[in-house]
């Protein structure tokens, strides 16, 4: 059976991108969650310790994923039934310095980090509670999916099949200069059990001069993000992205997300959504889902995996 959740709060007045700094509250560079019209499965949160010397989170509903986003390390002090754990997790010179250490923190979870560099947080509201786990950077599933221009690198500590959790699926993605991700573009909007899920999408973006190429002046790294409806529902995107944007798929044909020639591009992914598995299954749109048979003549790019 085909099940369409309709959410009457995503209408037309939806905002779809927000250019960095829009999303900056309560001492946080990003923070997004149910407070945002038209959201309720996903949220996440950018902290910078050069501006704050710790970030606070109290115990509520919400599960959580912790990591550092750039910096040497973060340490995440926790408390779950009156036991307070402390857990250093090592990060990494930027994004593009492959993985870093990950933490699952699950609901009813006091959180407080210090450390320097910057924390990313990716959350889903929760009902059942799971063991914190820690995750070292050697321990983080990579893999290079896609091929030719279409190769890109994912961080998959946050799939259901490496990670036990409620809601949320969460996963790392690395696109060289001048390659494509997401193609073809596809949907997971539309409840179809072990063919399609439901889950409302957020990316949220970082981009670099290219570690091959001599950094110029007057630099300004871009993306594209594209996407649009893929029924009566509102969804229409084409955009560039940069270093702290953040786009918001509630539903709809999403992709390519495409690396500007000279600029490599990362983008985080959080999806959560209201089906009874946790699953991630998608749709290719019917029109681009023949490019898939086209990687089986090329070679995946030699770039490829970005590593320290």
């Amino acid at each position: 059976m085909v099940e369409l959740i309709w959410d009457s709060r995503k209408t037309k007045s939806m905002n779809f991108f927000y250019p960095k700094g829009a999303l900056a509250k309560s001492g946080w560079d990003v923070i997004v969650d149910d407070k945002l019209a038209g959201w309720q499965h996903t949220g996440m949160r950018v902290g910078d310790f050069s501006k704050n010397k710790e970030f606070r989170i109290a115990s509520d509903k919400v599960e959580r994923l912790v990591w550092p986003l750039d910096g040497h390390s973060i340490t995440v002090q926790y408390t779950v039934d009156g036991k307070t754990t402390s857990q250093e997790l090592i990060g990494r010179e930027s994004v593009f310095h492959g993985p870093t250490d990950i933490l699952y923190l699950s609901i009813d979870t006091e959180i407080t980090i210090t450390g320097s560099g910057r924390v990313i947080i990716a959350e889903a509201p929760a009902k059942n509670s799971f063991p914190a786990k820690y995750i070292a950077k050697d321990r983080v599933p990579v893999v290079t999916r896609g091929a030719g221009p279409a190769s890109r690198q994912i961080h998959n500590f946050g799939v259901p099949e490496e990670l036990v959790a409620d809601r949320f699926i969460v996963v790392e993605v690395l696109v060289p200069d001048g390659n494509w991700s997401g193609s073809p573009a596809h949907k997971h909007d539309t409840y179809i059990p072990g063919k399609e899920s439901n889950l409302e999408e957020i990316y949220y973006f970082e981009a670099a001069v290219s570690r091959s190429i001599p950094t110029p002046e007057n630099i300004d790294p871009i993306g594209y993000f594209r996407g649009h409806s893929s029924d009566e529902r509102e969804f229409e995107l084409t955009t560039e992205v940069r270093s702290g944007d953040v786009v918001l798929v509630p539903h709809g044909w999403h992709g390519p997300v495409m690396a500007t020639p000279g600029y490599d591009l990362y983008f985080m992914n959080v999806m959560a959504g209201p089906d009874p598995d946790r699953s991630w299954n998608i749709t290719d749109d019917p029109s681009q889902a023949w490019i898939r048979e086209a990687w089986k003549s090329q070679k995946q790019d030699p770039r490829l995996p970005f590593r320290a």
